[in-house]
């Protein structure tokens, strides 16, 4: 079936991607998995095609168009040729609605003329060591100062994407204590420089999987930031976190659809050029059937996918339906994938072909953006359970 999720522009916008990745991301891909992320220079490269500009008012530099769609596009072309852009992502999936929904004009003047060349790439700093998705545990302060200029901000972050590169990064942080009724309350965010004394970038984090994304740990050591780059009203940070959690689990479900429907095809292709007992793999009924399979799935989640983004697009897309999307998406992926896997043998163990890097970024869409098992509480607090 046609998919109609998409216009014409969308698939123009994908044309010009698809052709910009196998020219300028494909042949040194290799060298950004070995390096553990992609050249700062890059995002200049991607800022100078329009991608971080696409959703950002024409006033600020940008193309002023508000479809999600065209990170979707995004995704699914970085899957499908088994490359990813490292932060990039986090720069427009997840700074950029908190900066368009909270910024006064005076500091998206500021901000937004660097997001949309890459000049001034964002991250956000959420998770602290020990508190994993409880983000209302999180310890770091940011205390006003005596004359009321600045703030001071102490305390750590981790698993933070982009935070290498980051130029700007939106932290969380405690401007009042919890309170025993409201242990979400006195959370604040701010725009905090990475340049300015006390800031520190930790280690590098050597994971599993996404090799190429700059992950890091973050510490503050009596930073001053500016009562200007208070994000929002002082106090409600956790609010503002929680509003913006449905686009970022979408995110997650479109690339892991994307990611298990690339995972089809490198399978497709290596069991059509493979040769076993004088045979190709794909002769094998077995093949066959474990490829029907996994195109079902991927079938119904492309259906998932789909939906949500039309609905993510008329401003409809709720907390239960993102939590959804995720859970089904990444838990379809996760199958598809490890299937996809096997039929490639040993080879498919290889971390020169993409279906092992995949099997291995793939394993965090559970994880991150909240856990399956956080999405199923959501979904079961919607059924009134």
């Amino acid at each position: 079936m046609r998919r109609t999720v998409f216009n014409e522009d969308h698939e123009a916008f994908r044309e010009t991607i698809r052709a910009f990745i196998e020219a300028e991301v494909v042949p040194v891909y290799d060298q950004w998995l070995e390096a553990g992320q992609a050249p700062r220079e890059f995002y200049y490269k991607l800022g100078e095609l329009g991608v971080f500009g696409i959703e950002v008012p024409e006033e600020f530099g940008g193309a002023g168009e508000e479809s999600f769609k065209f990170q979707a596009v995004m995704s699914e072309e970085c899957a499908r040729a088994g490359v990813s852009f490292g932060g990039s992502s986090v720069h427009t999936g997840l700074c950029l609605p908190y900066v368009m929904a909270y910024a006064t004009d005076e500091q998206k003047k500021r901000w937004l003329p660097g997001f949309v060349s890459g000049e001034t790439m964002f991250a956000i700093a959420m998770t602290e060591p020990g508190t994993g998705s409880d983000l209302a545990g999180m310890k770091t302060t940011a205390k006003l100062s005596a004359d009321g200029t600045h703030y001071l901000l102490n305390g750590a972050k981790t698993f933070i994407t982009g935070g290498v590169h980051a130029d700007r990064v939106i932290v969380c942080a405690r401007t009042a204590p919890a309170t025993p009724e409201d242990r979400r309350a006195g959370i604040s965010l701010f725009v905090v420089d990475t340049k300015s004394a006390g800031y520190a970038v930790g280690r590098k984090l050597d994971k599993l999987g996404l090799k190429t994304s700059d992950t890091a740990e973050l510490s503050f050591s009596d930073v001053q930031v500016p009562v200007e780059d208070l994000l929002g009203e002082e106090g409600k940070g956790f609010s503002y976190l929680g509003q913006n959690l449905p686009q970022e689990r979408l995110a997650i479900a479109v690339g892991a659809y994307a990611q298990a429907a690339a995972a089809i095809r490198f399978a497709q292709n290596y069991v059509q050029d493979r040769t076993v007992f004088g045979k190709t793999v794909a002769s094998f009924q077995n093949t066959k059937f474990e490829l029907a399979a996994c195109k079902a799935e991927v079938d119904a989640a492309e259906a998932v996918v789909d939906r949500a983004l039309d609905a993510h697009d008329r401003r409809e897309l709720t907390a239960a339906d993102a939590a959804s999307a995720k859970l089904f998406c990444t838990e379809v992926a996760s199958r598809v994938i490890d299937r996809c896997l096997q039929l490639h043998g040993g080879y498919g163990y290889m971390n020169e072909y993409p279906i092992a890097r995949l099997y291995a970024d793939n394993r965090v869409n559970r994880i991150y953006g909240g856990t399956s098992e956080v999405m199923k509480s959501i979904i079961a607090k919607s059924m009134g359970l």
